[in-house]
């Protein structure tokens, strides 16, 4: 690779000490951020000539034009700072993992008068035992297994406190609760119950087996099919648990085994997980890393999704890390526990990091065609929109604003955000028009920017800056764009697409951008137009749903605020309400059946 004068300068004086390396393309955009054991060694690595480089290397020096680097006292202090300006800067050729890998645990007071079991996603040390991760069908799945078997309580009722006439609720009259709260079964019987759902929870699932069976074949003879088939995708649901027993561990362990596999090109990280001596799970993760070795983009894959997923105490990799015994303490700061990660050379753990490796390949080697698809359609779409429109800051977080309405009614706004290249819903806003009067499009999005414009510079919880603002549109909605961002004085880049010919306009003159229609940055922009269109639909109808029966009941005669209040609570939308019957209505709270009548023929349009 050819280097400028400067880079060569500064490549010599590398310091021989732990740190950071930050590398970044000629417009002060952050493209990677690395740890080094020896700063001088590992950045040299990059642009040494004879060194073995991946695409994903190549690609990314390609763009380099100058690096930065931070001296730390540690190997380990320099672990830990790459991590957290990872997650501050989301550079486009790290591992990105989404943070949505909190597997669901069910939990259990065994020591209250009568335990109830539920679900969770995050483990605390306090008076709950746990049982999971719950990686096949869901919590809610084996809470209704639970309920089934193991009929015990859901509900949160203080049985100390409940009135003489207490009457036990539905759950009771099905066989899903043995009531309590009603004295209709002792602490002592109760606890047999919770034993027995305990042992399954634990890999015991021979009663239940025989319960759900039974289950099935009764709701068979009734012919309640629906009922037989739930119950039988149950026992298909434990089966398939139970078949994931490893042959060789003949005892109830706890691992998490991590393989890392390569083909210069790609790179696939598998993780299988094994509690209780059965693997729960196996899945692969394809990595976008420009990192030098397999070991540095393990090592980085894991500090990162470990404070993602819980995991045990016992890692155990395919290949040797470098920096095992550093990555080993900030874990086990994190966990609150000794963590260990660890190089197995013999016997069952090093069988079972071969068999994660052997899964990463065959991932790896199937998988090729849609892991490329999967960086260019996301990082990639990111780096090749930055160049079709030529902006100056690589948009790693894009937001999008639409506007919907009718006639100017119930007018409302959605943002939604991706940021490199996905859909990052937990970043997602809703927006009430609040001073625009009737069907004004323009004036509501400049509304809704001033606003977010504003909680920008006050609110860090509301996202932070975004690379590149989308509004839906053409010339008008980003003049309108404009105006609030020049009200609120700051500066963002924006950019408008115009829905039928797909035109971008952008803030540098008034003629528009054609983006090749097969290309990865046009699919990004549309996508996240199409996602803040479907956003903001969704707002408006369920808004203009429930404004639509307050503005209907209040013409009712009778119908005060509170029998409003009830009947919007029960039927929703208007839709529901006009096909309930008199019967249905009057079921609702607070209504008789001459009310619910005068209601019915108000609807009906009958006298």
């Amino acid at each position: 690779m050819n280097t400028s004068v400067d880079l060569q300068t500064k490549l010599k004086n590398l310091p021989d000490e732990p740190g950071v390396y930050i590398m970044y393309d000629a417009d002060g955009n952050i493209l990677y951020v690395g740890k080094a054991k020896v700063l001088k060694n590992r950045v040299r690595q990059y642009f040494h000539a004879s060194t073995n480089k991946t695409e994903k290397v190549l690609a990314m020096l390609s763009h380099v034009a100058d690096f930065k680097y931070i001296i730390t006292a540690s190997e380990a202090d320099a672990l830990s700072l790459e991590n957290t300006l990872i997650k501050k800067h989301t550079p486009p050729y790290n591992i990105l993992l989404k943070d949505d890998k909190q597997y669901p645990y069910i939990k259990v007071d065994l020591k209250a008068d009568f335990p109830k079991f539920v679900s969770t996603r995050k483990l605390a040390k306090d008076k709950f035992k746990y049982f999971g991760p719950i990686t096949q069908g869901g919590a809610r799945a084996f809470l209704d297994i639970l309920g089934t078997a193991f009929p015990t309580i859901t509900c949160n009722h203080n049985f100390a406190k409940l009135p003489k006439n207490f009457r036990p609720c539905l759950n009771y009259h099905i066989g899903k609760c043995p009531a309590p709260c009603v004295g209709k079964i002792s602490k002592a019987d109760y606890k047999k119950i919770v034993d027995r759902a305990v042992a399954f929870l634990q890999g015991d699932d021979s009663i239940v087996k025989q319960v759900l069976t039974q289950k099935m074949l009764d709701a068979s003879e009734k012919m309640l099919y629906e009922q037989a088939l739930t119950y039988k995708r149950y026992l298909e649901l434990i089966d398939k648990i139970s078949q994931q027993r490893i042959v060789v561990l003949n005892k109830l362990v706890n691992y998490d085994v991590f393989a890392v596999a390569s083909n210069g090109k790609n790179t696939v990280v598998n993780h299988t997980m094994i509690r209780g001596g059965k693997v729960v799970l196996s899945e692969n993760m394809a990595v976008s890393d420009a990192g030098i070795s397999e070991q540095q983009t393990l090592a980085s894959f894991l500090l990162e999704y470990c404070q993602m997923v819980q995991l045990c105490g016992e890692i155990y990799t395919n290949v040797p890390l470098p920096d095992a015994t550093d990555l080993s303490q900030i874990l086990t700061a994190h966990r609150g526990e000794k963590t260990t990660v660890f190089h197995p050379q013999r016997g069952d753990k090093r069988r079972l990091a071969d068999m994660a490796y052997r899964n990463a390949v065959e991932f790896l080697t199937k998988s090729q065609s849609a892991i490329d698809k999967q960086f260019e359609s996301t990082q990639g779409a990111v780096l090749q929109l930055k160049q079709m429109l030529d902006l100056a800051i690589l948009p790693t977080r894009i937001e999008c604003f639409d506007i919907s309405n009718i006639s100017g009614v119930d007018k409302v706004a959605s943002m939604t955000v991706f940021t490199n290249g996905q859909k990052d819903t937990s970043q997602y806003r809703r927006f009430r028009i609040k001073t625009v009067e009737g069907a004004n499009d323009f004036a509501s999005m400049k509304e809704v920017l001033v606003r977010r414009f504003l909680r920008m510079q006050t609110d860090e919880d509301f996202g932070k800056k975004p690379d590149l603002i989308v509004v839906d549109g053409g010339l008008g909605q980003l003049s309108y764009a404009k105006q609030a961002m020049d009200e609120c004085g700051v500066d963002v880049q924006i950019v408008s697409l115009a829905e039928r010919e797909e035109l971008v306009y952008t803030l540098r003159n008034n003629q528009p951008i054609f983006l090749p229609r097969n290309s990865y940055a046009l699919h990004l922009l549309t996508n996240i137009r199409d996602e803040a269109h479907r956003f903001a639909i969704t707002y408006f109808r369920k808004l203009h749903g429930k404004n639509a029966i307050k503005s209907v009941l209040q013409e009712v005669d009778g119908i005060g605020e509170k029998r409003r209040i009830a009947l919007h609570r029960h039927f929703k939308t208007m839709d529901n309400l006009q096909q309930a019957t008199v019967e249905q209505i009057a079921q609702v709270p607070t209504m008789t059946k001459t009310s619910a009548q005068k209601l019915f023929n108000y609807l009906h349009g009958l006298d």
